[in-house]
């Protein structure tokens, strides 16, 4: 798979990541470049105009690893809003941010932390919260 899918990102999340980003030491965790590199070439929308399909920030999201084919489901959040229950990922995480921006049905490959790839299918999009008004989530 050598062709990333499009992503779509809403204006309140590019500049919140762009925030946090722009906060860390350069590098500070696996898979900053890539996080980065994929805020330049996301499709921005306006939070209102965000399709109902796509993965945003503390959306809740049914997804595959491959190739273990194990299912997860998980709401992507800040770094800080994780909790003990391992049911809210990181965007900072490597599958955190390769969930980002992808649409219901997307597969993407990723660095798999300590090195590899992993490829994440997205099998449903369950909750987003600009799909439920909620465009500051």
């Amino acid at each position: 798979m050598n062709k990333k899918p499009k992503i779509i990102l809403s204006t309140v999340d590019v500049q919140r990541l762009e925030t946090l980003l722009d906060a860390l030491a350069p590098d500070s965790f696996p898979g900053m470049a890539e996080l980065e590199e994929e805020l330049e070439r996301a499709e921005v929308v306006e939070p209102h105009r965000m399709p109902s399909s796509v993965v945003t920030m503390n959306s809740t999201v049914k997804f595959k690893v491959e190739p273990s084919g194990e299912e997860f489901r998980m709401t992507l959040v800040y770094p800080g809003n994780e909790d003990a229950s391992g049911q809210k990922i990181s965007v900072l995480a490597p599958v955190g941010s390769a969930l980002l921006g992808l649409s219901q049905g997307d597969e993407i490959q990723w660095p798999r932390p300590g090195g590899g790839m992993m490829r994440v299918r997205i099998i449903e999009v369950i909750y987003q919260p600009e799909r439920s008004g909620d465009f500051l989530a």
